[in-house]
């Protein structure tokens, strides 16, 4: 017999978001807001770009950290619109998508059984990453009554002489909470008090509804030697499949991740960062048309829902997720799940994909066409009535 395979995978389980996303493409009838991804192509201009890139010959090895000129691009952007003062040379990381920066940053922060407090619920490769990495995943509720944001009143506590970073995600998924700047500033004081590192999570930053407002917890003073910011293409240019992200730390950890990457994925797509650099300095109207159409389907599964009042739904400030509470129904988020599949042809996510304080909850995303988010509700809505 082969000796065993590494035990450490056993912790780790498949996302039942890619099960569902599995389920929903073999029945093309299904109307699907399981999948988080906008419903748009990636803007023409972007896609040009990379047609023009692979005319030029963009199909060779960049270097590791990523091209230059892209770097560049993105010190820009973050000192424009984040305050966030980044060397390109020596503070930016291009990374195979958000997902990416994040694995690479804890593997280059951890030791051995340290711990990560990562939100709960949360996204769904927090705590994979973490175990991947050597870590511990410690889960700090995020609440409902607190509209789902990261509070340090409900982090202190966890924090043990293990604990090496947190991990903060805003605006957030599944929940669409997002943090106000007193949340950062008092996540920051944790931070500085107890010499933690913070890996934020930004790539909602764009998707932003009743004038909430993003802030970059490390643009606060003292914050940037602390912080990695992660961030990525996917979402705000529709660019999903392209698999391009980010990751900005101070030199001493991002040198250790281009190491990490020169040993792994050596870089990312050529071409693709050509067309980034495109995205970048290009027209942003379509994240302007994208906010308008989502807000508009946020209001309607909102509205719709909470007027049931077996369901309750606190209206996300961002992102593009409703996070219902489902609790007043006999079953558990994944029987809601499956039976709303089954019955009404309607694919949603249950909450404890996301952590154990997900249960009670389901995950909607609305970044569909108007006509479909309206007919999936309906269809929630009649499930609900049915099972009430």
């Amino acid at each position: 017999m082969p000796k065993p395979i590494s035990t450490k995978l056993s912790r780790v389980s498949y996302s039942a978001i890619r099960r569902l996303f599995e389920i929903a493409r073999q029945r093309p009838e299904v109307l699907d807001l399981g999948i988080g991804e906008p419903d748009i192509t990636t803007p023409i201009h972007v896609v040009e770009s990379a047609k023009k890139a692979l005319d030029q010959g963009y199909t060779k090895y960049s270097p590791n950290p990523g091209f230059p000129e892209l770097r560049q691009a993105i010190a820009e952007k973050l000192r424009r619109e984040n305050g966030i003062n980044a060397d390109p040379t020596r503070e930016i990381v291009v990374t195979v998508g958000g997902a990416c920066a994040i694995h690479f940053a804890l593997l280059a922060i951890l030791e051995p059984g340290e711990e990560v407090i990562i939100p709960d619920p949360g996204f769904v490769t927090y705590a994979p990453c973490t175990l991947l990495a050597g870590g511990k995943p410690v889960y700090a509720p995020v609440k409902e009554e607190n509209e789902f944001r990261f509070k340090a009143e409900d982090v202190e506590p966890l924090i043990t002489e293990k604990t090496k970073c947190m991990m903060l995600n805003s605006p957030q998924n599944p929940t669409g909470g997002v943090q106000t700047k007193k949340d950062l500033e008092e996540i920051a004081n944790l931070a500085e008090a107890y010499d933690l590192y913070v890996i934020s999570d930004e790539v909602y930053e764009k998707l932003l509804y009743d004038g909430a407002q993003h802030h970059s917890i490390a643009s606060l003073p003292g914050m940037f030697e602390r912080t990695i910011t992660v961030n990525s293409f996917s979402k705000t240019y529709a660019m999903t499949g392209w698999r391009l992200g980010y990751l900005v730390a101070p030199e001493h950890i991002a040198s250790e991740v281009v190491k990490i990457q020169q040993n792994t994925i050596a870089c990312p797509p050529s071409f693709a960062q050509i067309a980034a650099i495109d995205a970048l300095k290009g027209s942003h109207q379509h994240v302007d048309d994208m906010v308008k159409r989502y807000d508009q389907n946020r209001r309607i599964i909102v509205d719709r829902l909470n007027k049931l009042g077996v369901v309750r739904c606190v209206p996300p400030k961002g992102a593009f997720y409703a996070f219902p509470n489902i609790s007043g129904l006999r079953m558990s988020s994944a029987e809601f799940a499956e039976q709303l599949l089954e019955e009404k042809g309607v694919a949603v996510v249950p909450g404890a994909a996301f952590g154990q304080r997900g249960e009670g909850y389901v995950r909607m995303c609305f970044a569909q066409q108007k006509a479909v988010v309206e007919e999936a509700v309906e269809r929630i809505c009649e499930f609900v009535e049915e099972h009430s």
